[in-house]
């Protein structure tokens, strides 16, 4: 529900409801933080989808469905959609609202403890700065599927210059390209789902198919134990998948220290972003539950390339012989999206933490078109850990650090959450009626309370095969991210020896976004792209 916000007075903080910036309160932060408000809605929609749907959808969604059936697969993805829609919601609320860089990073130094900003964030960016490295690896290896004999180190070089470049870039030519990007994976999906329906009704070599395959050999598929219990563990093992695969949603409120007037593009973002990645996901996983046994064995072969995508496995079931390279195509640009999206990602993330002195000041520095270019490097420094990929000891040293992103996911989920639940609070503390912010969440506290409890309940039992039987690799493996997380919460509350935040001491004020003084026109992608072109050449 869309308001306007009426100019209230505020106790705590007269000189920040008057302030005559047309750009957000930067109140205690350094002269040097420029970031610039230049991103549209569409832009923000496209950075998020561009850092979700990846090779999670495009590959291991085969996994899912060989692993709880069919039926399983769709109610664990619908079920998880549920939880994104409470983590959006929240989301939208607190970032129409206080519109700053990082935002859920500094929501929970200014709302919750300052500790658990500083370990949230920290675990956060190093989850995509690793995610960056991981994408680099998957092209490489989606290109040997052409060519076995190349290198993967050759191009995690290529792609890593100029994924780093157009993150120098400024950040609405960023956006042009992240949306133009992002797009070829949606329409992929699109056609993917429109092959299906053909194919489904008879268009292949199977014939009309219909559901057969969810009579035989099944709706739902046994996991680790026999009879009932065996579907639901199915169920709950898929469920963790597809948290995983939803990770990245919440990237749109990373950009709103970004967006031009954070009060109607932030809303619009963030709705397009869920509903867009949640239709997606969800027709994907039935319609491949709809063309492929869920007991074919390509659905296992647990590459990275396009001989384990459900898509291609789907075509040749079919007879058709030139989509796999088609796929291999697109899946490649889903990987170098992905990746972009992770170094813009880390790098705002890293300047939300220097804005909360949980970071070095000199990360917050921008060059003159507002680029945080030292926070784009550092982030972008990481992906050369791609290259432990390229020998056997080093792979396994590179798998344990990207356990560590398998994780941050879910518990970020978990903190904004406990963040909306202080703000609220903090709200009520200080008089301030819900009903006049620029956004009202959908279901409120309560919402919110059901996506924290089932986020930490995943997030706990994520890991459940390392005890049946018990794997101490395994353990350290699944819990590895939340030992890290302790390990940079209790050291930062050691040392900083900070308090819990009061309600009525929240930071509530600084950050406020005004409306009135701002553009709030959004330029459409023909007239964006000819300034694209102008700007770079």
């Amino acid at each position: 529900m869309d308001s306007v916000l009426p100019k209230m007075e505020d106790n705590r903080s007269e000189k920040s409801q008057t302030h005559s910036s047309s750009d957000v309160e930067n109140q205690g932060s350094p002269p040097e933080a420029k970031l610039q408000r230049k991103l549209s809605s569409r832009h923000l929609q496209f950075v998020a989808i561009g850092g979700t749907v990846g090779t999670g959808i495009f590959i291991a969604s085969g996994k899912s469905i060989a692993t709880a059936g069919p039926a399983g697969a769709l109610l664990a993805y619908v079920f998880i959609g549920t939880l994104v829609y409470a983590v959006m919601q929240a989301l939208a609320e607190m970032s129409t609202y206080l519109p700053v860089s990082g935002a859920f990073t500094q929501y929970a130094s200014r709302f919750v403890d300052p500790s658990l900003g500083f370990a949230m964030g920290w675990i956060y960016w190093f989850s995509w700065s690793i995610t960056y490295a991981l994408e680099l690896s998957a092209a490489g290896l989606i290109i040997q599927w052409w060519d076995s004999s190349l290198n993967i180190a050759i191009f995690i070089s290529i792609f890593w210059i100029p994924i780093t470049l157009v993150n120098l870039l400024p950040v609405d030519v960023f956006g042009e390209f992240e949306f133009w990007f992002a797009s070829l994976k949606v329409m992929a999906l699109v056609g993917f789902m429109i092959f299906s329906i053909c194919i489904n009704a008879g268009a292949g070599d199977q014939g009309y198919i219909g559901f057969k395959y969810w009579d035989n050999p099944g709706a739902f598929a046994p996991y680790l134990t026999d009879g009932p219990k065996a579907k639901f563990v199915s169920f709950w093992s898929v469920l963790v998948a597809a948290a995983f695969s939803f990770q990245g949603s919440e990237l749109v409120a990373v950009g709103a220290g970004e967006s031009t007037n954070p009060r109607v593009t932030m809303p619009k973002a963030i709705r397009r972003t869920f509903w867009s990645i949640f239709l997606v996901f969800v027709f994907t996983i039935f319609f491949i539950g709809i063309v492929i046994p869920y007991d074919n064995e390509a659905l296992l072969i647990g590459e990275t390339n396009a001989s384990s995508s459900p898509l291609v496995i789907a075509a040749q079931l079919a007879g058709v012989k030139v989509l796999p390279h088609i796929i291999n195509a697109v899946l490649l640009t889903a990987v170098l999206s992905a990746a972009s999206s992770a170094v813009y990602s880390g790098s705002r993330i890293l300047v939300g933490l220097s804005e909360q002195q949980c970071g070095p000041r000199f990360l917050q520095t921008t060059s003159k078109r507002g680029v945080p270019y030292i926070s784009v490097s550092v982030t972008a420094a990481i992906g050369a850990l791609g290259y432990l990929n390229c020998s056997e000891d080093g792979s396994e040293a590179f798998n344990w650090l990207l356990n560590i992103t398998s994780v941050a996911g879910l518990i970020a989920w978990c903190c904004i959450f406990i963040c909306y639940l202080a703000f609220t609070k903090a709200l009520r503390a200080q008089n301030i009626d819900r009903d006049n912010l620029p956004y009202r969440a959908w279901g409120g506290d309560w919402f919110a309370w059901y996506g924290l409890i089932f986020c930490v309940i995943i997030t706990f039992t994520q890991g459940f095969t390392a005890f049946v039987p018990w794997n101490t690799e395994d353990f350290f493996i699944a819990y590895v991210s939340l030992i890290l997380f302790a390990v940079l919460y209790v050291g930062h509350k050691a040392f900083d020896r900070s308090g819990f935040i009061n309600a009525v001491d929240a930071d509530i004020a600084s950050g406020r976004y005004h409306e009135e003084l701002a553009e709030t026109w959004e330029e459409s992608p023909r007239s964006m792209w000819k300034k694209v072109i102008k700007k770079v050449f």
